[in-house]
C-alpha cells in the first residue's frame, strides 16, 4: 500500500491533493440541487456533499465552498430559503457533471443542459423533471466554519417524491431501482447495485441478508 503522512499530503501538487482528500469519503449519491432566484431564474448545480442529518425532525445537509466564490445556488438559497435535492440518472451523467460549469448569471443550467424544472404545488423550488428521487428542502440553519471558509447548510424535508418501484413497504429506498448516480471524488460516476440488506443487528443472532 502507498502510505502518505500529513507532511505528504500538504506538500502535493494541489490537484492531486484535492482528487485524493475527495475521494476518502468512498462513493456518494450525485445530487442535483435546484434553485431559483427571487425574480425566478433558476439554477442547477450537481454536489456530492449531502447528508442525513437526522430524522426527527428530518434534516438534510450540504457543504459549500468557501462563501468568496461565485455560488448562484447558495445565493438563490438565502434569498429564497428553499431548494431541491434530485437523483442524478445514470443516462444524463454528462447533462448532470456539465452542471458544474460556471454559466453567466442569466443563464439557466437546466436550459442549458437539457433538464426539465418541474414545480410541485407545495413547494416553490423547481425539481429535476428527469429525476426518480425528488426532495424539497426549507433552509433551517446555515453555519460557517471558519477551519476553511466553508459553510455547513441545514434543510428541513418538506416533501419527497420518489418513484414506486424504488420505494420498499418500510420506507427503505433502493437506490439500484431508482437509476441513480453515486460519485466518487469530482468527476468519477457509478451505478448503484445493491449487495445485501440485513436486519438490525443483534448479539449473537447471525445476520441474513433480506434481499
Amino acid at each position: 500500500m502507498q502510505h502518505f503522512s500529513l507532511s505528504d499530503i500538504l506538500s502535493a501538487e494541489k490537484q492531486f491533493r484535492t482528487n485524493l482528500i475527495n475521494c476518502l469519503s468512498g462513493v456518494r449519491t450525485a445530487q442535483l440541487l435546484g434553485t431559483q432566484n427571487g425574480a425566478g431564474l433558476t439554477n442547477l448545480a450537481i454536489f456530492n456533499s449531502a447528508m442525513h442529518i437526522g430524522a426527527h425532525p428530518p434534516l438534510m445537509g450540504l457543504i459549500f465552498r468557501p462563501r468568496d466564490a461565485k455560488q448562484h445556488s447558495l445565493a438563490n438559497i438565502l434569498e429564497t430559503g428553499v431548494y431541491t435535492l434530485n437523483s442524478v440518472p445514470t443516462d444524463r451523467l454528462a447533462s448532470a457533471h456539465q452542471c458544474s460549469a460556471r454559466y453567466a448569471d442569466d443563464q439557466s443550467e437546466f436550459e442549458a443542459n437539457g433538464f426539465t424544472p418541474w414545480y410541485s404545488e407545495t413547494h416553490a423550488a423547481p425539481y429535476v423533471a428527469e429525476s426518480a428521487l425528488r426532495i424539497g428542502l426549507k433552509l433551517v440553519q446555515n453555519t460557517d466554519i471558519p477551519l476553511n471558509g466553508t459553510m455547513l447548510v441545514i434543510g428541513e424535508v418538506q416533501e419527497v417524491w420518489v418513484a414506486e418501484a424504488a420505494l420498499e413497504t418500510d420506507g427503505n429506498i433502493r437506490f439500484d431501482e431508482l437509476g441513480a448516480a453515486g460519485v466518487g471524488g469530482l468527476d468519477t460516476y457509478y451505478r448503484f447495485e445493491a449487495a445485501a440488506r440485513f436486519p438490525y443487528a443483534k448479539p449473537g443472532v447471525p445476520p441474513v441478508s433480506l434481499i
